[in-house]
Order: structure tokens, then sequence, then C-alpha cells
């Protein structure tokens, strides 16, 4: 975790942040933009176990499927409507269309994704059980680890060519 500090040395600016004022540039090929607000940016956050994100989204933008392991995740869609869903670990699906003013949870460790289903931007905030969710997107956990994951393995475990996996590959260039 993160060292706490000396109560002396705590101000009212550790317990505050206006990062989730602004909307995040979404000029990506996804479309979206995350900004945290989680304990590396709200040192007040340290062991109180909870944090936010702004997601914003581009006409058709989506927030790839990612996990977050340390967090289950509420999202509270401010502006559009977003598909979203998660898949349990037994595979199925659970998905619908959350619209302004609503919620959606997506329990810790699965996959989920979120995407707008507009032709005008879109923003949600993020609530997290955890100071710190992390996320690991799938795509980037295959395609752009470093050191890669072999092409055989991706290629048996996804059933397509090899040749297809090296050019996935090329689109997420390592880290």
């Amino acid at each position: 975790g993160f060292p706490c500090k000396r109560p002396e040395n705590v101000t009212a600016d550790d317990f505050f942040s206006a990062a989730l004022a602004l909307p995040g540039n979404t000029g990506n090929p996804v479309g979206s933009a995350v900004t945290a607000a989680n304990v590396e940016k709200l040192p007040g956050l340290n062991t109180l176990g909870v944090s936010m994100s702004r997601v914003d989204y581009a006409p058709w933008g989506v927030n790839p499927p990612h996990t977050h392991p340390r967090a289950t995740e509420i999202i509270y869609v401010l502006e559009g409507s977003l598909d979203v869903g998660f898949v349990t670990t037994t595979g199925k699906l659970f998905a619908r269309t959350v619209c302004k003013g609503e919620l959606f949870a997506f329990p810790r460790g699965l996959v989920h994704y979120q995407k707008n289903n507009g032709g005008a931007p879109a923003a949600a905030i993020s609530a997290f059980n955890s100071q710190l969710p992390g996320t690991q997107s799938l795509a980037l956990a295959m395609f752009a680890a470093s050191p890669p994951v072999p092409t055989d393995v991706l290629a048996r475990a996804l059933q397509i060519d090899g040749g297809l996996v090296e050019a996935i590959k090329s689109k997420f260039p390592p880290k």
C-alpha cells in the first residue's frame, strides 16, 4: 500500500481534487477516456477503501473489455446512454442499456465493458470500493504484454491463425 502521512503533515488539499471536473480526451482509437481519482492522485483516500473515475465517451466510443482485480465498480451515467455488460465466471453475459441518471454495478474481477450507444458524447462516474482498484485491459494483456505472450499460445487459445495474432499484436505496441 501507501505509507500514511504524519498527522501534522496532512492538509485539506490531501482530500480535494478537481480531476473529474473536465471531460477527458476521447480522440483515440477506442473513443473513450478514463480519468481516475484514486489514492495516487488524492492522498486522503489512503486506507479509506474508495475511489472514483470519470469516463468520457465519443459518439459510439467504447471502454473496452477490462477487469478491476481489487474492486467492484458502480457507474452512474451523467450524459447519454451506454450499453454495458459483464461476463460471469461461468460465461453468462449480463447486459443492458443504462441511461442518464441510472446505475449499473460490475462485480469485482469480472470482465466488463461500456459502449456509448448514441451519436452524441456520453459521460459516466464510476465508484469503486478500493483506493486503488487496478485495471487490466484484456486486449493489452494479451497483445501488448512485455515480453509478449507467445503467438502460438494466443493462436491456440483463440483458435485462430498465428498470422492473425501477429496482425492484432501490431495494433498494440508493447508499453
